[in-house]
């Protein structure tokens, strides 16, 4: 784990140190509320590191998957944008 990772980890965990359990509810749901817009802001961020990898000179969804310790599917997936399931991708149209 890297250390800015690590050190968003430690954030959240102090979060739930706060010994008085208001201020520690309020400060949790101030985050949880604010998780999905930086959720959104974290995919599309990676997309664009995704992008910038793939553009370089001979990369491949494999190289790139590869680097990344994820599977060229992968690497595939989040360049076009898809995440969760499969079911709420788009279905190929048929002939």
């Amino acid at each position: 784990m890297t250390e800015e990772v690590q050190r968003v980890f430690d954030a959240i965990d102090a979060l739930k140190q706060i010994a008085d359990p208001t201020e520690r509810a309020r400060a949790l749901s101030e985050v949880l509320k604010a998780m999905p817009v930086q959720n959104q802001s974290l995919k599309k961020a990676r997309q664009e590191a995704v992008h910038e990898l793939l553009a370089r000179p001979g990369a491949s969804l494999r190289s790139v998957g590869a680097e990344l310790g994820i599977s060229f599917s992968t690497v595939q997936d989040i360049a076009k944008g898809y995440s969760g399931s499969g079911s709420k991708r788009p279905k190929k149209e048929e002939e």
